[in-house]
């Protein structure tokens, strides 16, 4: 009885030992498994380690966003932000997707929704930033009533601003269309032109260097500044930015959509362009052509 006895404890403490080693290794192979966890949650931002935030513009007057830059740089050590200068439209977007970029800021939403359409891309506003009304300008005339028949009028070539343009146009009362503010429309739905304008198709960044060989250019506000034009005061005829059909035309913050989330720039947005700061210097910049929008 002893024999078996010590036979029967010395089973017990063999399989106690056994299970605390079972129970040892399951807690050495949790305990890494909650730890990946915790890193993988850690490190969803996409942009986490990142150490340059690039952003895409258009155009070489970019006072909103070298104030903005100057700020956030001096506010973090670990992380800076940089413009990447483009010239044409199709450019920041087509940059953002390839990845060359992580944001960019240029574009209305028309202008947005119109490309996404066109492309089979889902690129995705952040955040609102300014309405830049779109004006007719001349070198030639001062007012809109001066236009004589058969004038030759320049437009942005791309279809949304192509589209803003037509309706600018009829809006002063030189053409009707077939239409409503957001339609994709052409210069075929031009109903009446009664001074038998020539409309000419141009690339964006061509219409304000075209104004000493057309009449007249529907501009839009920031390729004017390039051109040193002063919106509220040089055009002879621009949008009104209160009218509620020309909210389409507000200008947008945009990202990919794996950035969408990124808490680095919802930062950028909420607390470096979305300020009183930014709305003063958008003011001083544009020279009151431009209103935030936030």
């Amino acid at each position: 009885m002893k024999t078996l006895s010590k036979i029967s404890l010395g089973l017990a403490l063999i399989l106690g030992l056994s299970s605390c080693g079972a129970n040892n290794n399951e807690s050495a192979q949790t305990e890494p498994a909650e730890n990946n966890t915790q890193t993988e949650e850690a490190s969803t931002d996409p942009l986490e380690g990142k150490d340059t935030i690039k952003v895409g513009v258009v155009g070489e007057h970019n006072e909103v966003w070298d104030d903005i830059i100057e700020r956030y740089n001096s506010d973090n050590s670990d992380r800076k932000i940089e413009l990447v200068k483009f010239s044409e439209y199709r450019e920041p977007n087509e940059a953002l997707l390839a990845g060359d970029i992580d944001i960019n800021a240029f574009q209305h939403y028309k202008f947005l929704n119109q490309f996404n359409e066109e492309s089979g891309s889902d690129i995705e506003a952040i955040g609102d930033t300014v309405i830049a009304p779109l004006g007719i300008y001349s070198s030639k005339i001062t007012d809109i009533s001066e236009l004589e028949d058969g004038a030759r009028i320049a437009i942005p070539d791309d279809p949304s601003n192509s589209a803003r343009s037509l309706f600018l146009l009829q809006t002063a009362g030189l053409i009707k269309v077939n239409g409503k503010d957001g339609d994709n429309i052409t210069t075929d739905d031009i109903t009446e032109n009664p001074k038998n304008l020539e409309i000419i198709l141009l690339g964006s960044s061509q219409t304000a260097r075209s104004l000493d060989d057309v009449d007249a250019a529907c501009i839009n506000s920031g390729m004017a500044v390039d051109a040193d034009l002063v919106p509220s005061e040089d055009a002879i005829f621009l949008e009104d930015k209160d009218d509620p059909d020309k909210q389409i035309y507000v200008n947008v913050i945009a990202t990919t959509q794996d950035k969408k989330d990124s808490s680095i720039l919802k930062d950028i947005v909420d607390n470096y362009f979305h300020t009183d700061r930014t709305k003063e210097v958008i003011q001083e910049s544009s020279k009151g052509s431009e209103f935030g929008v936030w």
